[in-house]
């Protein structure tokens, strides 16, 4: 019999390991209804028209497509299965594809329901997200996104609150990051003043990878797309730009003196910086002329958070759209909102171990017995506690002593209430810490006052 696996890129998690999930996306959320955002939720798959062509070329090809349902090959000649033309076969057996990421599904949920939501239309949404990419470290096929946008409104107010959220999730969870910020007007302003506008798409790709691979290897890739000689060199002073947010702005402002989009861009993050002045933003927040993010619909902001002390890719990342929904035939909605990976997230606190040292969802104590009649007596306990909102459970059936405890040790469980004869008479049960293995006979608000308060 073969063994049973599951697909590369893809994890089970237990209960422990969900716990801690649940206590990110319990964060998330709790801050995102902080803001007033509201969630939705959209299908695992779309259609592949809504998908294909929002992405890029690269994106396009890490969509998973899904088969058409019963004989997909039904209506296809044989001339056209043996011309093995991939993307032409695609198009006539696949008509849905599992979502790439959230914001194109949502803004098709916005012109779909642009009569039952009310503008600006703050939403959040917690949901599984795939892509055909090589699994590697921190990066997944199947991974969690946690996204919060605001559509229909221009307000430089909302990146504002973006930032804010970002402030507040990661003091929560302990992380201490770094968030970039740049602006797509101002990349195309550089692209502008060095002669080469036509060609932003190519230069925003290739300076995003300056993290990874490094100045030579960006003008290298520049120089192979076409950018000229004289481009790139005019390039390397802008991307050296070094100092403070405030004298980055000043030399830029210098810079794109002549390019009226480029000032725009310089502008609205002038704003930005002033409103974060304004509120106290702790997050230390850098202007990285490098930061381009490789999707192509962003038009304004553009945001990256990058962890201090873990070395993985970035862990939150979005931006302004002004045109997403047009693609949808709803003109001039603008939108802006970020995603929090939820999957590296994890990874980041299970590196740095920064998980509380008990979850929500364990149970707090578990009622042993050693018989029949002593388990009966334990249900009107476990009714109680859990009114209450204790955790609680009894173990359910006849076993010896040692192995119920064992269960209790395995589960991480706190406290133990063991129920015999005695205790039975007594109308108690002894109740044991289970870190310093001191033990009570205790009543039910005794009990409740105990497990109430933090083991020691």
């Amino acid at each position: 019999m073969q063994k049973p696996s599951i697909p590369k890129g893809t994890r089970d998690f237990t209960p422990d390991e969900m716990a801690k999930r649940n206590y990110i996306f319990d964060t998330i959320k709790s801050v995102f209804r902080l803001y007033g955002y509201q969630q939705i939720e959209t299908p695992a798959m779309e259609t592949l028209s809504t998908l294909m062509g929002k992405y890029g070329d690269e994106g396009d090809k890490l969509l998973f497509k899904v088969l058409n349902s019963g004989d997909y090959l039904a209506g296809l000649a044989d001339d056209e299965l043996l011309a093995r033309n991939s993307a032409r076969l695609t198009s006539r057996i696949s008509e849905k594809g599992l979502r790439y990421d959230l914001t194109v599904p949502f803004a098709r949920f916005v012109v779909q329901n642009r009569d039952k939501i009310t503008f600006p239309f703050r939403r959040y949404q917690i949901q599984p997200v795939w892509r055909a990419d090589r699994p590697q470290k921190g990066r997944y096929r199947e991974f969690y996104q946690c996204d919060v946008d605001v559509v229909g409104s221009d307000s430089l107010v909302n990146e504002l609150e973006l930032i804010q959220i970002v402030d507040e999730v990661y003091r929560r969870l302990g992380i201490r990051v770094c968030l970039k910020i740049n602006n797509r007007k101002v990349l195309s302003g550089i692209a502008e003043v060095i002669g080469e506008r036509d060609k932003i798409v190519d230069i925003t790709v290739a300076i995003d990878k300056m993290d990874k691979i490094g100045l030579d290897k960006v003008n290298e890739e520049l120089a192979a797309k076409g950018v000229s000689a004289e481009a790139v060199e005019k390039l390397q002073p802008i991307l050296q730009l070094s100092g403070s947010n405030a004298a980055k702005l000043a030399d830029l402002r210098r810079i794109l003196a002549s390019s009226e989009t480029g000032l725009k861009g310089v502008g609205e993050l002038e704003t930005i910086f002033s409103l974060c002045d304004r509120v106290g933003i702790a997050t230390p927040l850098e202007l990285d002329l490098t930061l381009a993010r490789g999707l192509n619909y962003y038009t304004g902001a553009i945001f990256e958070v990058k962890a201090l002390d873990v070395q993985i890719g970035s862990i939150t990342g979005g931006g302004r759209y002004d045109n997403l929904t047009g693609v949808f035939g709803l003109d001039g909605v603008s939108g802006v909102g970020i995603s929090f990976g939820a999957d590296r997230i994890y990874d980041v606190l299970n590196q740095l171990g920064l998980y509380p040292a008990t979850s929500a969802e364990q149970t707090r104590v578990l009622f042993v017995h050693f018989g029949e009649a002593e388990k009966l007596y334990c249900l009107p306990w476990l009714k109680a506690l859990r009114a209450r909102g204790v955790n609680a459970e009894v173990y359910p059936d006849s076993a010896k002593m040692k192995k119920q405890m064992s269960y209790a040790d395995s589960k991480h469980i706190p406290y133990v209430a063991i129920v015999g004869e005695t205790e039975m008479a007594a109308g108690k049960v002894m109740l044991k810490d289970m870190a310093t293995g001191q033990q009570s006979l205790v009543d039910l608000d005794e009990l409740l006052a105990e497990i109430a308060s933090p083991t020691p």
